[in-house]
């Protein structure tokens, strides 16, 4: 008898601590930073210090670690999981871990620091509340340090740590770490970040990553573990306007129709108003059911299944929405792109987009820029290479219900899927701005109105895209080049002779704003002209062609330069140069 009551009071504890744990506040979290700035070994130390690593994890890593006979753990191998990466010593893939303290559940995404591997970093920081990103005490702030958190600012992270790592390297320098304090914050105020917290580490030693360090007495911030316990997030969900994407129609039986999902953001109560979307009818929530029964309101990320008062035929790819907020409707969007193939993105190229629910097809309009990585600055540009940062149009094939990606996470963002291969080539978080195309920019002299036809139209009609072709060479090989393409069916004209540069500039402009390939064709071409004409047009549509020997075959000169602009991306169709 005594066994049982034992054994039942076992099974209670138990169970009180699973809906304890359950009930415990969940926080993503990601870190960032260049190459060798100790993002595995930080994220190593808060496992192992906060009790998050199995025995035999431990024992694995005591005889991987170079001093584990010693005693000594080398704690990024904890994250780094693949053989590759223990060779090489760096983060490759995106590593997820879990780990829980009395006060919060955590899901950590070990993200690389390498330029190439930036997709890897925007998929791991893509759900993240909290990103943490770590420079080296010695090396300071570093580009790769400012593109982070550039990523962080532009996937909607609100809270940045930055942890100032190995400060046992300089002597836990006050001085220091309050250089890289005032350099990082006059980067990050052009970024919009609402909370930026600095915290100075040793994550091999430990220092104020669990515990606060008495080696830093001149610190009187909070530890890294005692931050991310208590930063608050509950605010960080949109709350405000209902989106419910429909995922599934329950049919029970001819008198039940139920409709499964998971509330991206508001709080949906019984008996309010909501309207659904496409159809714009209205109804009344009459029931809001989940496995452990019947609620009075629901809230993001809760997975229920809702019932209205009212006959509406609602199916998957549909969204609940509240009637007082409603949403974008729109067939285009603006978005900013992280591109994840190695196929470019460019005009005319069509995907599969999953929004929420829904997967339409989509035609990309435009591209609008690239983002420079190096200086974060606005490129022009007419396609988008593998881990690129640009913005670009879209137009879908059905009406998309969306927020601006600031204002809502789950409702503002979507992938791009090739419709061929299935395979994700990339993330876009739309930006809620009117989806202008990019028209080419005008002399700073000019003015007059824009015309109505857009490029991507004249792009259609045309098969290639407008270009400037600016050739240091005789006239003959313009000539050449121009017929072999006109019989291709391309629009081109060759501005030629011993006009002033500037006004071939002019000339060559109007012709490329009305969809042309223009080649322009000067022995001795002014090169203040070319670079105002490239300014004008952008360098994605800009070919520069110096003479030389080979030109002495006007033929051959032409087929070269066809194969230039098939590289740029300029003609589009196949073609048997």
């Amino acid at each position: 008898m005594y066994q049982t009551v034992g054994t039942r009071a076992r099974e209670i504890d138990l169970e009180r601590f699973l809906h304890q744990n359950e009930e415990k506040e969940l926080l993503r979290l990601t870190t960032a930073g260049s190459v060798d700035d100790g993002k595995s070994t930080l994220i190593g130390r808060l496992l192992y210090d906060s009790k998050g690593v199995y025995e035999d994890q431990i024992a694995a890593v005591r005889k991987a670690s170079v001093n584990g006979a010693a005693g000594v753990l080398d704690f990024s191998l904890i994250t780094d999981g693949l053989r590759a990466e223990r060779e090489q010593g760096i983060t490759i893939d995106v590593a997820y871990r879990y780990f829980s303290t009395p006060k919060r559940k955590f899901i950590i995404a070990d993200t690389p620091g390498h330029e190439q591997y930036t997709r890897n970093m925007a998929t791991g920081a893509s759900t993240a509340n909290l990103a943490i990103i770590l420079v080296d005490a010695r090396k300071g702030v570093l580009p790769q340090s400012r593109r982070h958190a550039f990523i962080a600012a532009l996937l909607g992270i609100p809270h940045l740590v930055i942890a100032v790592n190995k400060m046992d390297l300089v002597d836990f320098s006050e001085e220091i770490f309050e250089q890289i304090r005032k350099e990082f914050t006059g980067f990050a105020a052009r970024l919009q970040v609402s909370d930026l917290q600095f915290i100075p580490i040793s994550a091999l030693d430990g220092d104020n990553v669990v515990e606060k360090s008495p080696r830093t007495p001149w610190y009187e911030g909070p530890s890294m573990l005692h931050h991310l316990e208590n930063v608050h997030i509950a605010s960080d969900r949109n709350l405000t306007e209902v989106r419910f994407p429909v995922q599934y129609v329950v049919r029970a039986h001819q008198d039940f129709r139920g409709y499964c999902g998971q509330v991206a953001s508001g709080v949906i109560r019984v008996g309010e108003p909501v309207t659904v979307l496409p159809s714009g009818m209205t109804g009344r929530i009459r029931e809001i059911i989940t496995y452990d029964g019947r609620l009075p309101k629901a809230f993001p990320p809760m997975s229920v299944m809702l019932v209205l008062e009212d006959e509406i035929d609602i199916s998957r790819g549909d969204m609940l929405v509240s009637s007082m907020h409603l949403p974008h409707i729109s067939h285009r969007l603006d978005a900013r792109l992280v591109w994840m193939n190695e196929k470019v993105l460019e005009p005319g190229r069509e995907y599969l987009l999953k929004h929420t629910t829904q997967i339409v097809r989509t035609r990309v309009v435009s591209v609008r820029y690239r983002i420079d990585m190096h200086s974060l600055k606005k490129e022009s540009a007419g396609r988008l290479g593998m881990n690129d940062i640009g913005a670009a149009v879209f137009q879908t094939n059905r009406a998309l219900f969306f927020d601006p990606y600031r204002r809502n996470r789950n409702t503002g963002s979507f992938i791009l899927i090739d419709p061929i291969t299935n395979e994700t080539v990339g993330a876009g978080m739309i930006t809620g701005r009117p989806p202008v195309e990019v028209e080419p920019k005008a002399f700073p002299e000019e003015g007059g109105a824009k015309g109505r036809v857009g490029l991507s139209e004249r792009e259609s009609r045309t098969g290639h895209k407008p270009a400037i072709v600016w050739l240091a060479a005789s006239p003959e090989v313009a000539y050449r080049l121009e017929r072999k393409l006109f019989d291709r069916g391309f629009f081109v004209q060759v501005l030629a002779g011993e006009e002033e540069s500037r006004i071939l500039a002019r000339l060559a402009h109007s012709g490329a704003a009305a969809g042309m390939i223009v080649i322009c064709a000067q022995e001795h071409p002014d090169q203040e002209a070319a670079q105002y004409v490239r300014d004008a047009v952008g360098p994605e549509q800009f070919l520069a062609v110096d003479s030389d020997a080979a030109f002495s075959d006007g033929e051959a000169a032409a087929e070269r330069i066809c194969q230039m602009l098939e590289h740029k991306g300029i003609v589009r169709r196949p073609l048997d140069w």
